[in-house]
């Protein structure tokens, strides 16, 4: 048994390693809903988040209450109201809320606190420190709805922030802010970490929540050919925000979609929506190459963009190289003249950094990517994810149910991103009758 997890464990571990020097030093802001306490996930979450924290990710941890300001609510015979997606928050419920907040402050730190021998908590001190963030404003009146003690983000105070993360504690936010006059003010959990995280522009925003994420087809049923999009990039999160009505549960698709947009715009490169339903979620998403839940991601459109006829010369001029040393097979222009379309690129002011082709077999409901290159000056940055990432919704945006790459020098880049090695009999019959059996070129497939 011991040598079964021996080498299941070392290449694991090694694996996760890019990504805990990746995030060192890095700030991420989690919401977590109220609903994932309710269910029972604090103990869980607290540990995954401790865990985190050790690896040198500075937190900001902002918890809603939504079922346990409603619980607090009925049990004094109240009704909870909303309007516009907003809680009407009178003065009963300010009360509750006001209770509520109390009460998950301490079973939050609780939770924290624990350190008991054979725990992941053993031998963790983690610090949870919370205070007066938030300066609040109030909604107002909003087409005839008067919101009362219900408040959004006037200023978040950035300084007193980053020195407690600077001390080595975490944050720890309850959704309240207070005016200048002391007034107080129920916040949304969902305002208040976005406004927190573009605030000190973190890296990271990160929703732990009751969905799972966005599916690929968000408006049709779940199901296992309609899997969780685990990368949307801002301008495709944009367009499907436009064409949703206006959200007002949680459980509606642009509920935590809309922060997770304003975000990106706003500085975040990189904002998160976490199912609290799969135990582990937060380290799955953070150190794991595909993640679980759907990662918004601001990129900026002038960089990872399809091929054009213009941009012939410069992938002749990144491939060449590895044409050279034998990385790549041999492509002439007029081939890549003619399959330009293919080709998805990233550039940076005019210069071609990273490339790939995808063509297509619908037959066989598979695809090739091919001549995937990474310039030697932007290697380790993250350029051939991008890259795979972008080919991977190309080929799920044509129907196929798999990708396919030949490959003589790189295959464990690719057997680390998901993909399978396969006999060359594993090709559509196409492009077997092109294989190079030469090269002795391995075959890896990875499902979509």
């Amino acid at each position: 048994m011991s040598t079964v997890f021996n080498f299941t464990f070392v290449p694991w571990f090694r694996s996760v390693a890019p990504y805990i020097h990746m995030h060192r030093g890095k700030t991420f802001v989690v919401g977590i809903a109220g609903e994932a306490i309710a269910a029972g996930k604090l103990q869980n979450l607290a540990q995954d988040l401790a865990l985190i924290q050790s690896m040198g990710v500075k937190i900001v941890l902002v918890h809603g209450f939504r079922p346990q300001v409603n619980e607090q609510l009925a049990a004094k015979g109240h009704t909870p109201k909303y309007s516009h997606g907003i809680r009407i928050t009178d003065s009963v419920a300010l009360d509750c809320a006001q209770e509520a907040a109390g009460q998950l402050r301490y079973e939050i730190e609780a939770a924290f606190s624990q350190g008991l021998p054979n725990t992941p908590m053993a031998g963790s001190t983690v610090r949870v420190l919370s205070g007066n963030f938030i300066t609040a404003r109030p909604v107002g009146i909003v087409d005839g709805v008067d919101f009362i003690h219900s408040g959004l983000v006037r200023k978040v105070d950035v300084d007193g922030i980053m020195r407690t993360l600077d001390m080595g504690a975490m944050v720890l936010l309850s959704p309240f802010g207070f005016s200048p006059t002391g007034e107080a003010f129920n916040l949304a959990m969902e305002e208040v970490a976005t406004s927190v995280a573009t605030e000190l522009q973190a890296d990271k925003l990160i929703f732990v929540t009751e969905v799972p994420g966005i599916r690929i087809e968000p408006h049709a049923p779940a199901s296992d050919d309609n899997p969780i999009d685990t990368e949307l990039p801002l301008a495709a999160a944009k367009q499907l925000l436009a064409s949703l009505p206006q959200p007002t549960e949680p459980t509606d698709i642009g509920f935590y979609l809309q922060h997770c947009v304003k975000a990106c715009e706003e500085g975040v490169e990189r904002s998160h929506i976490l199912p609290f339903a799969v135990d582990g979620a937060l380290l799955l998403e953070v150190y794991v190459h595909d993640g679980i839940g759907t990662m918004v991601i601001d990129e900026k459109l002038e960089e990872l963009r399809e091929a054009t006829a213009d941009d012939v010369g410069g992938i002749l001029q990144l491939i060449e190289p590895f044409e050279k040393d034998g990385t790549l097979v041999k492509r002439d222009r007029t081939e890549i003249e003619r399959d330009i379309d293919h080709y998805t690129i990233i550039d940076h002011d005019g210069v071609i950094f990273a490339c790939a082709a995808l063509y297509p077999y619908p037959e066989a409901k598979t695809a090739e990517m091919a001549a995937l290159t990474v310039s030697p000056q932007s290697q380790g940055q993250g350029d051939g994810e991008k890259v795979l990432k972008r080919i991977e919704q190309r080929a799920r945006a044509m129907g196929v149910k798999s990708i396919f790459v030949l490959t003589t020098r790189t295959m464990h880049w690719f057997i680390k991103r998901g993909f399978v090695q396969q006999d060359p009999d594993w090709l559509p019959e196409a492009r077997k009758r092109k294989y190079n059996w030469d090269r002795k070129s391995q075959v890896l497939v990875k499902k979509l």
